[in-house]
Parts: structure tokens; sequence; C-alpha cells
């Protein structure tokens, strides 16, 4: 005889509320200060109790887990509405990648690589999607022939990431104000046709994989 398993009780509005305001006010603090932020400046800024954040997450790998799986999925949102909305394969690609520095993905990072179950099927469910949709975006734009040949998913995926990661220490320069000029310098450097001969290749997403 097979059992299966009920589903999870939904969440009422305002406990769904909630939880959507801790994980994006998690986000922000994890940007600011690293996954060690107190998880009691995070219940702060989301507005509730820490009796609220700990019902809805026990730990905080737990409350990582989702922050990350948010972004993902949000990343996922921005390609699938910028190919929606965007008749110009090359102007959905730019909306595309404008939106995705804005989820910080180079800050987030480290939550991926030190705090996250690379073997959790929610989490590899959420990169394949992320895979396949920002590869949609970029092979449209190259169908378009407004993106030159020598340019690959990896390449955007290191100058998003690139420049928004944070730099170390307090008294550095503060380069969030010129993400979007210097990304969209990076743009301009990618259209078709080609101004220089870049060296090496079109970087993979697999060229970017951690190497065992």
């Amino acid at each position: 005889m097979t059992t299966t398993t009920p589903p999870a009780p939904k969440l009422r509005a305002d406990a769904t509320r909630n939880r959507n305001r801790i994980i994006e006010a998690a986000r922000e603090a994890f940007v600011e200060h690293g996954a060690e932020v107190p998880l009691d400046e995070i219940a702060r800024r989301a507005g509730v109790g820490n009796a609220t954040l700990y019902r809805h997450f026990a730990d905080r790998r737990e409350l990582i887990h989702h922050v990350t799986l948010s972004v993902l999925d949000r990343v996922v949102e921005h390609a699938e509405r910028a190919m929606a909305e965007e008749p110009d394969a090359f102007a959905a690609l730019v909306r595309f990648t404008h939106a995705s520095a804005d989820e910080r993905m180079g800050a987030l990072c480290p939550l991926l690589s030190e705090h996250i179950d690379p073997n959790d099927p929610e989490m590899h469910d959420a990169k394949v999607r992320l895979q396949e949709t920002t590869t949609e975006v970029i092979t449209r734009a190259h169908r378009s022939g407004q993106l030159r040949e020598d340019v690959g998913v990896g390449d955007f995926v290191v100058a998003i990431t690139q420049l928004t990661r944070p730099l170390p220490g307090t008294h550095c320069i503060d380069l969030d104000q010129f993400v979007h000029r210097h990304l969209q310098l990076f743009l301009d450097g990618v259209q078709a046709p080609a101004r220089s001969t870049l060296p090496g290749r079109a970087v993979s997403l697999d060229d970017l994989k951690p190497r065992s």
C-alpha cells in the first residue's frame, strides 16, 4: 500500500506577508553584513518579533536556504518578464542584466558556497531553471545578431557578480552607486559588431563550476 505525504497547510495571508518580509529583510542584511548578521537584527528589519522569525525558519541555515531560493526565483522572473515584454532581443538582455544586478547576486555568492547544501533537490532545480532561462535570454540576443558571438552566458554571470560584490573592509569606496553605469558600459561593449578581439573564448556556465 502506497502512502502519500499530505500537502503542507497553506499560510494565512498575514503569515505569508510576515514570511516574505523576513526573507526580504534577511536578503538586505546578508548583503550588508554577511551571513552571520544577528537574527534579532533581521527580525527588527522585518518588523516582526523573534518568535515569528523562528516560527517560519527553524535556524539560520534554513533562512539562508530560502533567501537564496527567493533570489534565484526572482532572477528567473526578471528573465521571463523581459523576454515576454521586450520585442527587441537585446533590449530584453539589457533589462534582464540590470534587474539581475539589483538582486545583488555577487554579494550573496558566499551564501551559496558556505551555507547551502549543493545536493538539495530544491536548490538544484532552482539553479537549473536559472541556467536555462539565462541561456535563453542570451541565445535570443545571439540569434538576433545584436550580441557578439564571442560572448557567452558565463561572461554575463562574471560581470554581474563582480559588479555586485562589495569590496572588503569598511573604508573602501561605496561602489553601489556606479553599478548600473558600469553594467551599461559592459553591455555597450558586447554589442555586435565587435570592435576588438577578446582574449580566450566565450565563457560558459561550465567554466564557472568549481574544480574538484
